[in-house]
């Protein structure tokens, strides 16, 4: 047990640093807090985060298991998954050409308890990056004398509060910078901040290894 809060420490500050980046996650939570406002934007938020729990749920039932034991296996997960993400970088680099890059708020936001739970449930089980955190990432800071599953399931949790944390200030932030937001040049500059991070994301991948 000792040895697991060592690495808590370390593994919230790659959680947080995770949720700053900007990506699908955050441009649907500010969209949902500027059209629908916080309540809409904090149900919303309570459906990203049981997304993640849910990812580390399925990691720690049977994913990581067979990653921990076989190699092969997880380096053709990390190499797969540090594909997409260049890739992913790439194509969110793309979208910076846009007049307001990949933060684009027009429309309605989802209202209602349910609807705005479901859409940040569903963005979450469909990020790329929840995915590749949960089942590569996750693991490697489970240390070796304590149960991986047990481990892996805490630590979603961990993270869950995490990214709950910090979305939720910037929920508070939104009234005040929403005039700020609303400028082109603030969501490209996202747009390419998010996509530098995906890369990042991508590097510090590729140099894992596993537990």
């Amino acid at each position: 047990m000792i040895s697991f809060l060592k690495v808590l420490p370390a593994f919230i500050a790659t959680a947080y640093l995770l949720a700053l980046v900007p990506g699908q996650t955050v441009a649907m939570i500010l969209r949902q807090a500027i059209m629908g406002g916080p309540r809409t934007a904090y149900m919303t938020l309570l459906g990203t985060s049981s997304a993640l729990v849910v990812w580390g749920s399925a990691s720690a039932i049977g994913l990581s298991q067979i990653f921990a034991h076989s190699r092969t296996a997880y380096n053709l997960l990390k190499y797969t998954g540090v594909a997409y993400l260049v890739f992913l970088s790439l194509q969110t680099l793309w979208q910076a050409r846009k007049e307001y890059g990949r933060f684009d708020y027009e429309g309605a936001a989802k209202t209602g308890l349910g609807p705005a739970f479901r859409l940040g449930f569903l963005t979450n089980m469909t990020n790329v990056k929840a995915a590749v955190f949960a089942v590569a990432f996750i693991p490697a800071f489970v240390p070796a004398d304590f149960n991986l599953a047990l481990g892996i399931f805490i630590l979603s949790i961990v993270q869950a509060l995490t990214s709950a944390t910090w979305y939720s200030i910037v929920i508070s932030l939104v009234a005040r910078a929403s005039v700020v937001l609303a400028r082109p040049k603030v969501r490209r500059g996202l747009t390419v901040f998010s996509a530098a991070g995906i890369l990042f994301l991508a590097m510090t991948l590729l140099f894992t290894s596993p537990r």
